[in-house]
């Protein structure tokens, strides 16, 4: 660990980096005051801690275990069966390295508040995907009922601009076998459950299958209106939903009634609303921007959640983990059925990290660019890492003890690295962070209070966040 990550990740310094001049100045105005009027410094302290300072929220979704070692946290003096082939390259970030299949985001580095202790501790994909996306602690009995961070954003937020307060792109990721549907709204309902922007459910295994439509079927995936049905005609469709709705009410007032007729009401709006409509499609965007972000899969996902937040979406998550076309993404096993190369290699496809890292390091600049970053928090996440050595057939298995991710925006201090792992980037040798810590730090950033009770269907209080603590540094 070089002096930089040994600085950023100390815990004797009770923070993580280190403050600017303007904030030790305006920290200690409020100590001077403090020893005047502690109530009112305190209370000054307490109302900082609260104000939102992200606008909307992208979270990057990558369903499988991402592989830390072959990413964000290199070891190149490692030996090969641990670090592979891949070199470590230098960052925007003295002292700082990545992989090489990681330029982008190298180069990005002075917007990242990378994480290389964030553990689930679980090696399990259902439990582990479950509990990063709720940011709750769960039994294996809860892997379906406690809802997603974007769904208690949405409870809390609502919608703006004619969006649904959670979309999710394409939000058909089902791990399995047996299939689980884990973009959920839990015990909240189901009217909380994101809007998916769409797509063939992707094959519950981790084998790979021939893709039945090329990538411009992801083009379809967006709120355009059947050929042969325009506005007046989808109004008179709405006016007649809404008629057997209060016919159908009459009979039964159940609570999933309520919430089905509040997913209706919310894809009428956004079917019916020109500016809406128009974020969802991409080829309004030019040649030079799509092809910034790369002509895949990842790459389009992540120009259109630019397109949705700057439109007015709250809180928007792209999906990449599971694909007919090239199985499960991140859980790079090897196995005869996987059909994949060394995993050295397969970090350099497309559709695999250095796709990921040009998409993520577009999007980052892209926003800073149209003065969006500052407003929008951008969290890379992933339930688990992967085994330090390589196994025998050339791939890495599940690991919940350490995996790395990253914020940016929205509030993040950028330019740093949290935390640290061993030599073999096995296990953290500074303090470890929990799914609900990472729940902790986005509930913070958009001025969500932890302790904010929230009641299922029996009217039960149950706080947002009962676990989590924002991890210390990001914001």
């Amino acid at each position: 660990m070089n002096s930089r990550e040994l600085r950023c990740a100390s815990p004797s310094l009770g923070v993580t980096g280190l403050l600017a001049r303007r904030d030790l100045l305006r920290i200690g105005s409020l100590g001077i005051a403090g020893t005047l009027l502690p109530g009112i410094a305190t209370a000054e302290l307490a109302r900082a801690s609260n104000k939102p300072r992200a606008r909307s929220v992208i979270l990057l979704w990558m369903a499988g275990g991402m592989t830390h070692i072959d990413s964000f946290d290199p070891k190149p003096d490692a030996p090969e069966e641990v670090r592979g082939t891949l070199s470590a390259i230098d960052t925007a970030l003295p002292g700082v390295r990545f992989t090489e299949v990681m330029p982008t985001l190298a180069r990005s580095a002075r917007h990242l508040a990378v994480v290389r202790t964030f553990a689930s501790d679980n090696n399990d994909h259902f439990f582990s995907q479950a509990y990063t996306l709720s940011g709750r602690k769960i039994t294996p009995a809860q892997i379906t009922t406690e809802p997603n961070v974007g769904s208690i954003v949405a409870k809390l937020r609502g919608g703006r601009n004619g969006f649904p307060g959670y979309v999710a792109i394409p939000g058909t990721t089902r791990p399995g076998p047996p299939p689980k549907n884990l973009f959920t709204g839990g015990w909240l309902g189901m009217q909380f459950a994101p809007f998916s922007s769409g797509g063939t459910p992707r094959n519950a295994d981790f084998t790979a299958k021939v893709a039945e439509a090329s990538e411009d079927q992801f083009n379809q995936q967006c709120l355009r209106l059947p050929v042969d049905i325009d506005l007046a005609r989808l109004a008179k469709r709405q006016t007649l939903r809404e008629s057997l709705g209060d016919s159908l009410g009459r009979l039964a007032d159940s609570g999933e009634s309520s919430s089905l007729g509040q997913q209706f009401d919310s894809a009428f709006t956004m079917l019916t609303a020109p500016s809406v409509r128009a974020a969802f499609d991409l080829t309004k965007e030019a040649d030079t921007v799509r092809d910034a972000y790369g002509r895949t899969k990842i790459g389009q996902r992540c120009l259109l959640a630019r397109r949705l937040v700057e439109a007015g979406a709250p809180f928007v998550m792209v999906d990449y983990g599971y694909d007919p076309e090239f199985g499960n993404l991140w859980d790079n096993h090897r196995v005869p059925e996987q059909n994949q190369p060394h995993i050295s290699e397969m970090c350099k496809l497309p559709h695999h990290l250095a796709g990921t890292d040009r998409a993520a390091g577009a999007l980052v600049e892209d926003l800073a660019q149209r003065g969006l970053l500052d407003e929008t928090l951008v969290v890379l996440l992933t339930e688990f890492g992967r085994t330090p050595k390589i196994n025998k057939l050339g791939g890495r298995d599940h690991w919940g003890p350490a995996g790395s991710i990253f914020f940016a925006g929205g509030g993040t201090q950028g330019g740093q690295v949290i935390g640290a792992t061993d030599k073999e980037a096995a296990y953290p040798i500074t303090p470890r962070y929990s799914p609900c810590d990472v729940a902790a730090t986005i509930y913070q950033a958009i001025g969500i209070q932890r302790e904010t009770l929230l009641h299922d269907s029996l009217g039960r209080p149950i706080a947002v966040c009962p676990d989590g603590q924002p991890i210390p540094g990001v914001l």
